[in-house]
């Protein structure tokens, strides 16, 4: 069985999107409401959560439809995952019906649980040196801090060396070009003559 869940904040916002997403894709079965993220208290999401079972799949339209936080998000993944329950984003890297998908997504909580200190610390850093060498400053330009979790994403894949730069670039819904940038960004050596061929092939 699969089923598909939407869930808007506020009732100005519209789930039609979400649910005609679900429904192109082929769920049997839609649960939606409207509800705040961080609210414990979702009758249909908890009414969901009750009848799924192993085999079933779950299909929702982002990851933040899911949890109210990174911590509950995590969680709720990995219990529909002790039941065998699958999960499917739409729109994000994550599909754990297969073997890569449930690799991507122990990537992004292992990854991502630990990605505000690591800022933090590059942060402090940067600012130390900037000190040292009698200048100060804030933020350096970098990354969005949208893009931040696929750039500590894409280091982990790369560096496994398992699948092709074009299909890490895929994965992440990303282009080649903006891969290499990320990796550059988490300071990830790049093997020079493939990047000059994948540049051509872009």
């Amino acid at each position: 069985m699969k089923y598909g869940y939407a869930r808007v904040s506020t009732k100005d916002q519209s789930l039609n999107l979400q649910i005609d997403a679900l429904e192109k894709y082929g769920c049997d079965q839609i649960y939606s409401e409207v509800a705040k993220g961080a609210k414990a208290d979702r009758p249909e999401w908890l009414q969901l959560l009750a009848k799924v079972k192993k085999g079933d799949t779950l299909v929702i339209w982002k990851l933040d439809r899911m949890g109210r936080s990174l911590h509950h998000l995590v969680k709720v993944v990995n219990e529909l995952l002790d039941k065998e329950v699958g999960i499917i984003s739409l729109n994000d890297p994550i599909d754990t019906t297969t073997a890569q998908g449930k690799l991507m997504f122990n990537l992004f909580a292992s990854l991502a649980e630990f990605e505000k200190d690591l800022i933090r610390e590059r942060t402090m850093a940067g600012l130390k040196s900037a000190r040292a060498r009698g200048r100060m400053g804030g933020r350096p330009k970098g990354l969005p801090e949208a893009s931040i979790k696929k750039a500590a994403i894409a280091e982990a894949l790369y560096k496994q060396q398992e699948l092709p730069v074009n299909e890490i670039a895929s994965q992440l819904k990303i282009s080649k070009t903006t891969l290499y940038k990320y990796l550059r960004y988490r300071g990830v050596s790049i093997n020079a003559d493939a990047y000059k061929d994948n540049i051509k092939n872009i």
